[in-house]
């Protein structure tokens, strides 16, 4: 199973969804992938380091330094980054935007470590622009009133001439499709580079692509949860309005 999951070298590299074993559930076949352990693992780190962090605060010093040190950065970081996007209403959403992005980051960087992406399998990114999309809706709705609603749908036009309404609901529906698309082809565009790498170079390539493992995995990844994140609290801030 290790082979199925991990980037194996030589000419047998592999980046494609293997099916690891199947079973039957309401007379229908599930198969557990590559993808499923995977995600697995990450939420193994994510809950270890969540415990870890919630046991250094706990008996947080003064003074920090070391693990804590870490911890607080990285709550300092996604609050700034937040609250520096969407204002007051950061609030309500740091702990949401915060949970996506080092999941999406640890996803993304899984490749430095022998694992396939997660984040390169459509069925991990669509669900997670779907959570969005349903969060900027719901923020909508809760935040204006229809008439605001129905003048944006129709806009730049006035409300009783609404020929925009429906290349506006095309637009609305397209943004969930647009974030996964674009943080899934990133993702696996990068993977499938490496992987050629290693199945062209066999094990001289072991020597040399560490430039490379730096863009592909950490400068891409990063970048990649970064956009996802900061278009998710645009469309956000942009559903509330100025309510807030």
């Amino acid at each position: 199973m290790q082979d199925a999951i991990l980037l194996s070298s030589g000419p047998d590299i592999d980046i494609m969804v293997k099916g690891l074993f199947s079973y039957e559930l309401f007379g229908q076949t599930f198969w557990i992938t590559t993808t499923h352990v995977c995600l697995l693992i990450v939420m193994l780190v994510l809950t270890v380091f969540s415990i870890a962090a919630n046991r250094a605060m706990k008996h947080a010093s003064e003074v920090p330094g070391g693990f804590q040190n870490v911890v607080e950065l990285i709550v300092e970081m996604l609050d700034k980054m937040v609250h520096g996007v969407m204002g007051k209403s950061g609030d309500k959403f740091v702990n949401y935007i915060g949970t996506i992005f080092i999941f999406i980051l640890i996803s993304n960087i899984s490749g430095l470590f022998g694992l396939r992406p997660p984040t390169a399998d459509y069925g991990v990114t669509f669900p997670l622009a779907l959570l969005s999309f349903i969060l900027i809706h719901f923020n909508q709705f809760k935040y204006q009133k229809p008439k605001e609603i129905w003048v944006d749908m129709c806009s730049p036009l006035p409300p009783w001439l609404p020929i925009w309404f429906p290349i506006n609901v095309i637009s609305e529906l397209a943004v969930p499709v647009s974030l996964s698309l674009r943080l899934f082809a990133n993702i696996l565009s990068g993977t499938i580079i490496m992987a050629l790498i290693y199945a062209l170079l066999s094990k001289i390539a072991y020597f040399w692509p560490g430039a490379l493992h730096a863009y592909f995995d950490i400068f891409s990844g990063c970048i990649q949860t970064y956009v996802f994140c900061m278009l998710t609290m645009t469309y956000i801030s942009n559903a509330i309005g100025e309510e807030e």
